[in-house]
């Protein structure tokens, strides 16, 4: 085969990301199918469900090791493989033993590749020499949309499950065949002096920060995905129709802004966007809050879902390009911390809101989008001297041509 091209690797990592979106939306769109299946109450369904991410979180931190070792693109490859294989074992077993274990592995898999794959994504950047990432994340939206549609169709047609996530799975494992051939090795050497993998975060406070802004945002999506219906319906009064549109926009801008997220970091850079995406965040949920009302909880939503769109992708290219760190040391740990913002959000916001109530509970994440836009000013003193957060892609990251 020819060498690859950083054009045919976009596509290949492009397609990767949406397979994983397209593949998990399809099994959790069917959610209720298999909590019937295995006869779980509420309580039990969220035990195994937790499996899944602590298998994730377990998985996170490894990864950067093991990248540093055989390459982004071995894990990519064969955490993808395994993600499509472990699907549609989900309604299979006896018991709701079988189902712990397989999400427990399948949470393991799906959390390193997305460590891998972002690694994949950053590497892509460096070759093209222009900022990718965040169309990227945008593809796998993307993915997540139309797998949601797929098993809204399976479930209307009443397909067996096994079924459904079998012709899924098998799809997603014919892209896997083509994309894997197509990843590229890391060949970017540390520009810094190189450090130990085993280094307490805290010697790299760019990195602990890049790390806090990942944990506000994301802990804000979780948020968004799990509290706006109820939001909208109980305290904006809007009703059972108009109350889910908060979650709508909120994903559609997401998407949205993410395609054009990175045309964005070219023109304006990433200090612009970090900075006037957690503004606009905390504007939008302050709307929400201030007037709960439905029309300004929906903008509010729309405004929120524009702000957080490109913060994620850009601190993982940035901890994936920092001197003297393996890129998938840093954006493991970035992961990590911001998976566990994901997992923390939407349990905190609950107990705040048994005790005080639904809107103050939802004003925990108006402060944390305070203090995300606390941290993105610090950071461009931590920054300063450093890789310029303002450049994308910085030029002497890139190896010479030999």
């Amino acid at each position: 085969m020819s060498a690859v091209t950083p054009r045919q690797s976009r596509w290949a990592v492009s397609l990767i990301f949406a397979i994983n979106g397209f593949l998990y939306a399809n099994w959790v769109s069917r959610l209720p199918r298999l909590q019937e299946m295995y006869g779980f109450d509420h309580g039990q369904l969220g035990l195994v469900l937790l499996l899944s991410s602590l298998g994730a979180l377990a998985a996170m931190p490894l990864t950067g090791r093991v990248i540093v070792r055989v390459g982004s693109h071995r894990i990519t490859r064969s955490m993808l493989v395994v993600f499509c294989l472990l699907t549609p074992l989900l309604p299979v077993f006896p018991s709701g033993w079988g189902l712990g274990l397989v999400l427990l592995v399948l949470g393991a898999a799906s959390g390193a590749l997305d460590v891998a794959m972002n690694a994949q994504a950053v590497e892509v950047e460096l070759r093209l020499r222009k900022p990718v990432l965040s169309s990227f994340h945008a593809i796998f939206s993307a993915g997540m949309m139309l797998g949601a549609a797929s098993g809204a169709l399976f479930n209307r047609l009443e397909t067996a499950l096994f079924v459904h996530l079998l012709l899924v799975s098998s799809l997603g494992l014919l892209g896997a065949v083509w994309a894997v051939r197509r990843l590229i090795p890391e060949i970017r050497e540390a520009d810094g002096p190189a450090i130990s993998i085993r280094q307490n975060m805290l010697q790299r406070p760019e990195l602990l920060l890049l790390g806090l802004i990942a944990f506000c945002c994301m802990l804000g999506e979780g948020a968004m995905a799990d509290w706006t219906t109820n939001y909208l319906e109980k305290v904006s009064a809007g009703g059972r129709y108009w109350s889910p549109m908060g979650l709508v926009a909120f994903a559609t801008a997401m998407m949205i802004t993410r395609f054009l997220g990175d045309g964005a970091r070219q023109r304006w850079g990433d200090t612009v966007l970090l900075r006037g995406g957690a503004l606009l965040a905390t504007f939008g949920m302050g709307m929400a809050l201030a007037w709960p009302v439905i029309w300004t909880g929906i903008l509010g939503f729309f405004l929120v879902g524009m702000g957080l769109a490109t913060i994620v992708p850009i601190a993982y290219s940035t901890a994936g390009s920092l001197p003297g760190l393996p890129a998938g040391v840093g954006i493991s740990m970035v992961t990590t911390i911001g998976y566990a913002g994901f997992l923390l959000g939407p349990p905190v916001i609950g107990f705040v809101s048994k005790w005080q109530g639904l809107r103050v509970g939802m004003g925990f994440v108006f402060l944390l989008f305070v203090i995300m836009l606390a941290l993105n000013f610090l950071g461009a003193r931590l920054f300063k001297g450093r890789k310029k957060l303002t450049n994308a892609i910085s030029p002497d990251l890139i190896p010479a041509k030999r």
